[in-house]
């Protein structure tokens, strides 16, 4: 299956579950760095779109730290689950990586929309199972090649840091059973 074709299985099936977030369908795409989330994300947004569906993408680099890597989840939590839950407009600042570093950001506000796609690293968290209409699990089996794609996006002075965020990432997944819990698992060549 092609990438726009599991994009398109992906929206199919977001779309015949029922909102569990107020009246927003969540999609959590999830899986190790340098594994195409961020390329599922954009073309499931791209061919929502398309289709008349008013969808948008939260990415969790717009929370995560080198320092900070998953513990960012509240602020998130605050600022974009809760108010959607609500019905209301998401408003936060961003974390924007310049040459390789985490700094404060602009802000951006996210009005409920019809699917919001939450994307990146603990975006499939337990913690927001039952408000997920879908957690995906994307993968590339082969380390070494997450990692040079990874460094390949985000610059050779990142290596050291991208490194530490693989070891932490194997953790918190084996932790979380993120994998395990995922209704659609992909493994990307």
């Amino acid at each position: 299956m092609t990438g726009s074709a599991n994009a398109r299985a992906v929206l199919d099936r977001v779309l015949s579950r029922p909102p569990r977030l107020g009246r927003t369908r969540l999609v959590s795409v999830d899986g190790p760095s340098g594994s195409g989330k961020t390329t599922l994300a954009e073309d499931l947004v791209r061919l929502g779109r398309e289709r008349g569906v008013r969808i948008d993408v939260v990415p969790t680099d717009h929370f995560a730290t080198w320092s900070e890597p998953v513990g960012w989840w509240p602020r998130l939590e605050r600022a974009v689950l809760a108010p959607l839950e609500r019905g209301e407009v998401a408003r936060y600042q961003r974390v924007e990586w310049r040459g390789g570093e985490p700094v404060p950001g602009a802000w951006l506000e996210v009005p409920p929309p019809d699917v919001l796609v939450l994307e990146g690293v603990s975006s499939a968290r337990v913690e927001v199972a039952d408000r997920a209409s879908l957690l995906v699990w994307v993968e590339h089996p082969d380390p070494a090649v997450r990692l040079e794609r990874a460094v390949a996006r985000d610059g050779a002075g990142t290596r050291p840091h991208l490194v530490e965020w693989q070891r932490v990432e194997t953790e918190w997944f084996r932790r979380d059973s993120t994998r395990e819990r995922a209704h659609v698992q992909m493994t990307n060549p």
